[in-house]
């Protein structure tokens, strides 16, 4: 045992259980089934309050992962023992070696690529009978170790209904008998997609949380690149784009230590200090795009991570190759004419040709139903506008913007501009 103070263990608990409840949850749901998920979560949540309690008087083991499992398969032995209906478990989990799965004992595979059991859990928790919603809720409980709170958070909504979510996941689960098996042939590629929109779903969110005080969650963006990382590293999974999702991960992760001033608010590109952009996750990203390039594939995803390494690649904000990126943003614009994609084109346009054409073509989107609601709409257009030099226009713009956004940091952005044109 390694003598730990009280603060250190919980850290180290709380990262080693992000890293290690998947794989437990799901070995337990292989043997018990997933009608049982909710008992293979308790085991493994008793296993992490056991480890915060003896290793802050004993220190932690050597071998923290073969300690959880050890905990977590004994308090599972008692269960089956004390439930006849269970007791034909008991010689699946005797044969439940405590170094199986281990890091530290496998040295053929990448620390970060996922098990059988943990892949095929994924894959369950994505399935396309759940919604979206109820398949990130799930993945963050099941595979990343979330929380009920954490994940109320995520959604901005009370536990209880973060936990109703939760319960309606797992009933379908239950319902559709869905099995704990990684899917092969063309449902491997069909159920791969709902997987990566997941994954896509927590990086987005974390990037840019649309409500509450925190404009980053790094929590979700650490999770959403640890699920990338393993998807791209498992043979199963390692597609085009599934390296082309970890690209754009660990490029957009790279520089979440810059994208925040002191008081927490939102730092544009051109403001950002680049010397705290991580460049070993930068180095890793390039690592994976280029690995994304094998097959011919171009999809959304690859081409959303070749804008990133554009940002990446300039050693400064002038140095920035906006004719590349307002390619790529063409390109994107081609295959998917969404008024997003459009919207954030007209950002790049602006950067190369200027604020007047950048605000054409956001004018043009105006009546734009799928934008109605989305306060990044007029709040580009006052950017513009202030640009332009039209503040009494862009004053307008810039409180249209502030109904519409509800994120405390960005509402605080919204603020300032506002006071610096005497709005």
């Amino acid at each position: 045992m390694t003598a730990v103070g009280g603060a250190e263990t919980s850290a180290l608990v709380e990262d080693l259980f992000r890293r290690e409840s998947g794989r437990l949850v799901a070995r337990l749901a292989r043997i018990f089934g997933l009608e049982h998920l909710e008992l293979a979560e308790d085991f493994v949540q008793e296993a992490l309050v056991r480890a915060l309690q003896v290793w802050r008087v004993q220190g932690a083991p050597r071998d923290p992962h073969a300690w959880l499992v050890r905990v977590a398969k004994n308090l599972a032995l008692d269960h089956v023992r004390r439930d006849v209906r269970l007791a034909r478990k008991s010689e699946d989990l005797d044969n439940w070696d405590e170094a199986e799965a281990s890091p530290a004992s496998d040295a053929v595979r990448e620390h970060d690529a996922p098990r059988d059991d943990e892949l095929a859990m994924i894959f369950a928790c994505c399935h396309p009978a759940l919604t979206r919603d109820a398949r990130v809720a799930l993945t963050l409980k099941t595979v990343g170790g979330f929380g009920v709170p954490e994940i109320a958070r995520a959604f901005l909504e009370s536990e209880t209904a973060a936990a109703q979510r939760l319960v309606r996941a797992k009933a379908r689960l239950r319902d559709e008998r869905i099995e704990l098996v990684t899917p092969g042939g063309a449902e491997l590629g069909a159920r791969l997609e709902s997987v990566l929109d997941v994954v896509y779903f927590l990086l987005n969110e974390g990037l840019a949380a649309h409500r509450g005080d925190a404009l980053i969650r790094a929590d979700l963006v650490r999770e959403a690149l640890r699920l990338s990382r393993q998807l791209a590293l498992e043979p199963l999974t390692s597609t085009p784009r599934a390296h082309a999702l970890a690209a754009l991960a660990h490029l957009h992760a790279s520089r979440i230590g810059a994208r925040l001033d002191e008081s927490g608010g939102p730092l544009l590109l051109e403001q950002q200090d680049r010397s705290k952009w991580d460049r070993a996750l930068i180095a890793r990203g390039f690592e994976h795009l280029q690995r994304a390039a094998a097959g011919g594939e171009l999809s959304e995803l690859h081409i959303e991570a070749a804008i990133a390494s554009q940002h990446a690649l300039a050693a400064t904000w002038e140095d920035t190759d906006w004719s590349a990126i307002l390619r790529w943003y063409d390109l994107l614009a081609a295959r998917n004419a969404s008024p997003i994609v459009l919207l954030n084109r007209a950002v790049a346009l602006a950067k190369l040709h200027g604020a007047s054409a950048g605000l054409r073509e956001v004018e043009a989107l105006a009546d734009a139903p799928a934008l109605a609601g989305y306060y990044l709409l007029p709040s580009i257009r006052a950017e513009f506008l202030r640009q332009l030099g039209r503040r009494a226009e862009a004053c307008e713009h810039f409180r249209a913007a502030l109904e519409l956004c509800q994120s405390g940091p960005e509402r605080a952005f919204l603020e300032r501009r506002l006071r610096e044109l005497g709005g």
